[in-house]
């Protein structure tokens, strides 16, 4: 579930929320002010950072300009769980570790949160690759189509089933939102 930064669910994430929301705005001048961004849904921002740790197979931590940590949610894709040993969970994890650890890498975001605070986006890695799209073109992410009409990553996602990439070469592979109801 995405949540803009002017959501109230409860006192603290609303002060956690609005503290990343100035903090953004405080370090990059190009950005608009908070009340502009609750107003324009459908501003998109391009925020650069250094990938300074990847959590698993679509969560990363990024310094953005030097000074602010940002816990990333890839947005579009859900990848295996490490957490209950799903298959190609430690996989998926090792392959985004490739694509972006230690990189610096453009986040291109509408500074729309999910529930655990992160923030979440598109990673443009220092090759100019968007990493999202890469996890599932590979085969180590789904499309996540609860949060994503997407229609790229639909495509990517069915071309990598057909060809047997990464995780589609188990017989049964399990999603890992039905991996997280067991």
């Amino acid at each position: 579930m995405k949540y803009k930064i002017s959501s109230v669910f409860f006192p603290l994430k609303k002060i956690i929320l609005y503290t990343v929301g100035v903090l953004i705005i405080a370090c990059e001048p190009s950005l608009r002010h908070v009340n502009e961004i609750q107003e324009n849904e459908d501003q998109i921002y391009a925020l650069n950072g250094k990938v300074l740790r990847v959590v698993d197979g679509d969560t990363a931590e990024m310094l953005y300009n030097n000074e602010l940590p940002l816990m990333i949610r890839f947005e579009h894709i859900d990848a295996p769980e490490i957490r209950g040993n799903q298959p190609y969970g430690i996989e998926a994890k090792q392959v985004l570790e490739e694509l972006c650890l230690g990189q610096e890498v453009t986040l291109i975001t509408r500074a729309e949160f999910d529930m655990g605070g992160r923030i979440i986006g598109e990673i443009i890695n220092a090759n100019g690759i968007n990493v999202n799209q890469e996890m599932v073109k590979k085969g180590y992410a789904w499309h996540f189509k609860k949060y994503s009409k997407n229609t790229t990553y639909a495509t990517l996602e069915k071309e990598a089933s057909q060809h047997n990439l990464g995780l589609w070469r188990l017989e049964s592979p399990m999603a890992p939102w039905d991996f997280r109801k067991r």
